[in-house]
């Protein structure tokens, strides 16, 4: 069996990524802020694939870095820099479809499963990992609800097209009610859902606190 633990983040460079940080710290230093988060979710999630594997030694996991912003050559390099087993770009569309777009990869890929996290997850621990891949086995669905009423991670056994495209019409990405819609889309395609504790990203200088 092989499952794909994803990590969803910008290429860190300035004025391609972490605008709204930008604004209070600088471009320069919001794509450092940048590198720095998506190494520390590729490291964790590394940590809690070992920890995972070493309780069921027949499950197979792909640590894959999807990235935005970036050419294939660059992507690459940076991949194998951070420790990515698998390198991908996200492609062009809007959030739901580039992570739609992710799901699909994974099935055609032979996945079984496909976890996926975006990289602005300064307090992400293995534990939070290993809870997400345990609750896989009790739904359809896995969602880790973020305070500004997204979420932070999202898995399924089965991916549908409707869990990104809303029930009843797109899904606002950016918006205050994506959890609340994609929970909506999942009631109405009858899939089990499993909610992990909520989480805070990082996109403001403020949230940094957090991390120091």
């Amino acid at each position: 069996m092989i499952c794909r633990l994803v990590v969803m983040s910008r290429w860190p460079a300035p004025l391609r990524c972490k605008r709204r940080l930008a604004r209070g710290l600088g471009a320069e230093r919001a794509a450092a802020v940048q590198a720095r988060l998506t190494a520390h979710c590729l490291r964790t999630g590394r940590r809690a694939l070992r920890l995972r594997q070493a309780r069921r030694p027949r499950e197979r996991w792909q640590l894959v870095l999807a990235v935005g912003g970036a050419g294939g050559r660059c992507a690459e390099r940076w991949g194998r820099a951070v420790g990515a087993d698998r390198v991908e770009l996200q492609g062009t569309g809007a959030l739901g479809l580039r992570m739609q777009r992710q799901m699909v990869q994974g099935r055609r890929h032979g996945a079984s499963a496909s976890v996926l996290i975006g990289s602005d997850l300064p307090t992400l621990s293995p534990a939070d990992l290993l809870a997400a891949f345990d609750a896989l086995e009790r739904g359809d669905v896995v969602l880790g609800p973020a305070s500004d009423g997204g979420y932070w991670l999202v898995a399924v056994r089965q991916p549908w097209a409707g869990l990104f495209a809303g029930a009843d019409g797109p899904i606002g990405w950016g918006g205050d009610r994506v959890l609340e819609h994609t929970l909506a889309a999942a009631r109405r395609a009858r899939r089990r859902v499993v909610l992990l504790e909520e989480r805070s990203d990082l996109d403001r200088p403020a949230d940094l606190e957090v991390w120091r």
